[in-house]
Formats: C-alpha cells, sequence, structure tokens
C-alpha cells in the first residue's frame, strides 16, 4: 500500500507483526528466529522485537530456540466469525440440523477459558441461561468446549488444567484435572464429545469439531437436548450421525469459499 505510505498512515510494524503470525502454519508449527526473518522478509533483530513482543502479549511461546503460537490468536479472528462468516455459511446446515433433531443447536469457538457462542438455532428454551452469539459459557462442563479443548496442543492443555478452578455446577460436573484430561483424550478419539447435564441438570449436549481447510479445528457445532426427551444413547445413535454431517457440510463449504 505504497499510497498509504506515503501519508504516514501505514504502519509498517503491524503489517510485520502480522506477516509473522502468518508465517506458522500446520507445516511450519513452530520456526527459529532465523526462519521466521527469511519467510517475512525482514531482518533478524526485527524478527527477534516482533517475536518477543507477540510472547509477551500471549500470542507466542518458545523454548528458547523455537517459537510457535498460542491459543490466544483465536481471539484475533472472533470479530471475523461473530460479524459474518462462520454463522451467515453455517446458517442454512444448522436449521437444517434442527429441524431433523427437533432440537436446538450451536456453534462456538475457544477463547480460553470459555467458549464463545457465534451462531445459535434455538427451538425451546431448555436452559436457564440466555444464550445469543456472543454469549460465554466455561469450556470444561460443555460439550463444545471439551471438542474444543481436544484440539488443543498437549502442553496448552496442560496450562490450561492447572490453573483451572472448576465448579460443580450440578452433582454430575467432572472437576477433577484427572477426570476432565481423560474425557477431553476420549473426545480426541472419538471425534466428538458427550456431556450429560454437567452445565445444567436437565441438558444433555453432543458437539462436533469444525475444521478449516488445513484440518485445524476452528470451532465446534453441537446439539443440545432436555434429558426427558433424550439419553446419551440416543444422542449418539440418532443425533450424532446428522450432527457429524452438517459439521462436515459446514467445512467443506469453508474449505470452498477460503476461509481460515
Amino acid at each position: 500500500m505504497p499510497g498509504d505510505a506515503s501519508t504516514g498512515t501505514f504502519l509498517q510494524g503491524l503489517e510485520r507483526g502480522l506477516a509473522v503470525i502468518r508465517a506458522f502454519s500446520t507445516e511450519a508449527p513452530s520456526l527459529t528466529l532465523s526462519e521466521v526473518a527469511r519467510a517475512v522478509g525482514i531482518t533478524p533483530a526485527t524478527a527477534r522485537r516482533i517475536l518477543l513482543t507477540l510472547e509477551e502479549l500471549g500470542y507466542v511461546r518458545s523454548d528458547n530456540r523455537r517459537f510457535s503460537l498460542t491459543p490466544r490468536v483465536l481471539a484475533l479472528g472472533w470479530a471475523y466469525l461473530s460479524s459474518l462468516d462462520l454463522g451467515e455459511l453455517a446458517g442454512p446446515f444448522m436449521e437444517e440440523l434442527s429441524a431433523k433433531t427437533r432440537e436446538s443447536c450451536s456453534i462456538a469457538t475457544l477463547d480460553l477459558p470459555d467458549i464463545v457462542y457465534v451462531a445459535r438455532v434455538p427451538t425451546s428454551r431448555i436452559m436457564t441461561v440466555a444464550l445469543g452469539v456472543g454469549a460465554r459459557l466455561p469450556a470444561y462442563p460443555t460439550s463444545m468446549g471439551r471438542v474444543l479443548l481436544s484440539a488443543l496442543p498437549d502442553e496448552d492443555l496442560t496450562a490450561y488444567l492447572e490453573t483451572l478452578q472448576a465448579e460443580p455446577l450440578t452433582d454430575r460436573t467432572l472437576t477433577d484435572p484427572d477426570d476432565l484430561r481423560a474425557s477431553i483424550a476420549q473426545a480426541r478419539v472419538d471425534g466428538y464429545a458427550l456431556v450429560d447435564q454437567e452445565l445444567e441438570l436437565g441438558l444433555r449436549s453432543i458437539a462436533a469439531p469444525i475444521h478449516n481447510s488445513r484440518g485445524r479445528v476452528i470451532a465446534a457445532l453441537n446439539v443440545s437436548a432436555h434429558a426427558s426427551r433424550s439419553t446419551p444413547t440416543s444422542l449418539c445413535e440418532e443425533f450424532l450421525p446428522h450432527l457429524q454431517e452438517a459439521a462436515t457440510q459446514i467445512t467443506t463449504a469453508l474449505t470452498h469459499r477460503g476461509n481460515f
């Protein structure tokens, strides 16, 4: 943007900082300072200043030699996710999912220690808490939270569990870090998570991941039902196939539009 640069409105430091973040990818999840400098086309001294700033802000971590992104970078895309693309694009698939299951469905992304709702198709009011786009819930007792946590690198999950002060929201809520880790690990193996009345008594939900074009989990889709209308078995046998189909359709649509 040479025109903007000539008027003094173009911030080269910001441009370079964003370029450093974009240098990381599935193929290059961790980079040395020299590799970042070469990838972005900047001097090692500039790369070092940017990386240390990002590390101080919590967007990057290092082991003194290699740098990698942290989950906090997801927050940079929150405005984009909530304001337009994901909710708008996923809407028809969520409407179809809700029609097939006759239950509410939602999409959320991870902003530790919470999940943040970015889209929702409600049917009947099954929770005491009103939920809409932008609503937050703790990640640990929710099906979408378990799916999103299962996609974290092991060291980030460990850091989350070590600092978590889980409250027993119901008598079914998992609060022990080892129990939570086991449940999250199971979600990683299964490719979905089911939560039975851990967030609120009478509420059951099941969630599946939504991926970007590189296979990274960027959100989760769930179906929620009242316990009087569902069982854990019915959620797995009747709802899960429809849920996974919708999650796959949303993933495919995101990939075709070139998002994320």
